[in-house]
């Protein structure tokens, strides 16, 4: 979990690679509507994420129930986000921690991609830390983000 461009996608992918999990990106689940507003720049609303957090838990919930790990790449900004995807005693969160500079730059980088670099300040404004998540900071390069993420997930 973390603000856009924190490195949410390729760490999660690294570690069900690792693990042999599923990898989800819950980009991937949002409604047209809700990639549409964030395409023209416009941040969504907590009415907007609602039923895309829905999905969300309900995928988590189905693989929980046959016993499939999984690591998906979501925002989670808020504590009532996570609420909503804590579906199973086994969903934990891993927090990319970066600073606004540092994540601008990145997002400054990357293209073909609908969250736009102008959104970020209101992700940051949306975050809540997570006290009861893996905190890495996102200084460290790949492989070392991922060990982090490994060893504090006890895998």
């Amino acid at each position: 979990m973390g603000v856009s461009g924190c490195g949410k996608s390729t760490v999660a992918e690294a570690l069900a690679q690792r693990t042999g999990g599923e990898y989800l990106d819950a980009d991937s689940y949002h409604p047209a509507a809700n990639v549409a507003k964030m395409s023209a720049g416009i941040p969504l609303t907590d009415e907007d994420r609602a039923g895309w957090l829905q999905t969300l838990a309900q995928l988590l919930k189905e693989r929980a129930e046959h016993g499939r790990t999984v690591f998906m790449a979501c925002s989670a900004l808020k504590e009532a986000y996570r609420r909503v995807l804590r579906v199973d005693p086994q969903v934990r969160f891993v927090y990319l921690k970066g600073d606004y500079a540092q994540i601008a730059a990145r997002l400054q980088q990357r293209s073909g991609h609908f969250m736009k670099e102008t959104l970020l300040r209101s992700q940051f404004a949306s975050l809540e830390e997570p006290r009861d998540a893996v905190t890495i900071s996102i200084e460290g390069d790949r492989e070392s983000i991922v060990a982090q993420a490994l060893a504090g997930l006890g895998l």
